[in-house]
């Protein structure tokens, strides 16, 4: 008989592993029969009685719980049961965008510019929501997410995006969980005052989508081939090279927008997650380009196709 986490989790296959927890795609088995896909993210035994890394798993269950918004992975459940600890969260069915813009490269084919900037808007929407959080009572309590990334960014085969993983995010209503001094989250993403000791907030999130959709559409990685501490040191300068040498079909009003996102200074960026979503939909609206979601549903599906007809594997990091 198949063993059922919490009585009633089934894990079939490891999605993602890392040094809190593993991810699983498995099974929810509910009262008469019912059945339904999610994710589980269990925290590794070992950490069972590290009260540091179980202050975390729970902060990030409590974050995901109270953000509510269409763009954003939302939470199924939170179970402890003896040494296990368990957040369930919906099963995206689709691909990672890391792995949508690895399979581009591949091919060598330009990811579509209007692809890029209907994805780059989903996710302001869910940072939109995020940083504009409030509490109970109404007052201001923003999440900064802290690792917006190609690979916790899921395209659905339904034309949906959903930003994921709030496992490094911090709730500004919370006592602080990182140790200090420590950077979070991957590096080539992370904004460069971040890297200067300077806290978290709505400019330093706006940074790294910057960074992703460069990525995106230059189909490279931006900081290539270069050491920890060469990296370190890039990413502190924000050493962005102009887009506008990698791509040249992409239009001047979509680089009028990712040209902010990615400046050094936070005062050079858009104000916040709602203002850069105006801009980038207005890109799209003055050159005519409209990205329905069954547009973006069939580039998600062929695209995985093409991955999985040539063998490419996940590329999305361990956790």
């Amino acid at each position: 008989m198949t063993e059922l986490l919490a009585g009633k989790y089934e894990l079939l296959r490891r999605i993602g592993s890392g040094g809190m927890a593993d991810v699983w795609s498995a099974i929810q088995h509910g009262e008469a029969g019912l059945r339904r896909p999610v994710a589980v993210k269990r925290m590794l035994p070992a950490l069972a009685d590290n009260t540091d890394f179980t202050k975390m798993f729970l902060e990030e269950a409590r974050i995901v719980s109270s953000l509510d918004h269409p763009n954003i992975v939302s939470l199924v459940d939170f179970c402890e049961a003896g040494d296990e600890r368990l957040i369930v969260l919906e099963l995206v069915d689709g691909m990672d965008f890391g792995r949508w813009i690895l399979e581009h490269a591949r091919r060598r084919e330009p990811t579509p510019w209007t692809v890029v900037a209907a994805v780059g808007i989903d996710v302001l929407r869910a940072l939109t929501a995020a940083h504009e959080r409030r509490d109970e009572s109404g007052r201001p309590a923003p999440v900064f997410h802290r690792d917006v990334t190609p690979s916790n960014i899921l395209l659905s085969k339904y034309g949906t995006v959903k930003l994921g993983d709030f496992g490094v995010a911090r709730a500004m209503d919370r006592v602080t969980l990182t140790t200090p001094g420590v950077v979070k989250g991957k590096l080539a993403y992370v904004a460069p005052e971040i890297v200067g000791g300077e806290r978290a907030g709505p400019s330093t999130d706006l940074y790294s989508l910057g960074v992703v959709l460069w990525e995106a559409l230059a189909m490279r990685r931006l900081f290539n081939g270069v050491s920890e501490l060469e990296l370190f040191v890039k990413v502190g300068q924000a050493a962005v090279p102009s887009l506008r040498e990698e791509r040249h079909d992409v239009p001047d009003s979509l680089h009028a927008v990712i040209e902010p996102l990615v400046a050094k200074s936070p005062h050079e960026r858009f104000e916040s997650a709602r203002v850069a979503q105006a801009a980038l939909t207005e890109a799209l609206r003055a050159e005519g380009a409209f990205l329905t979601t069954d547009e973006l549903a069939r580039s998600v599906e062929e695209t995985r196709a093409s991955a999985e007809a040539h063998g490419a594997q996940d590329p999305r990091p361990t956790r």
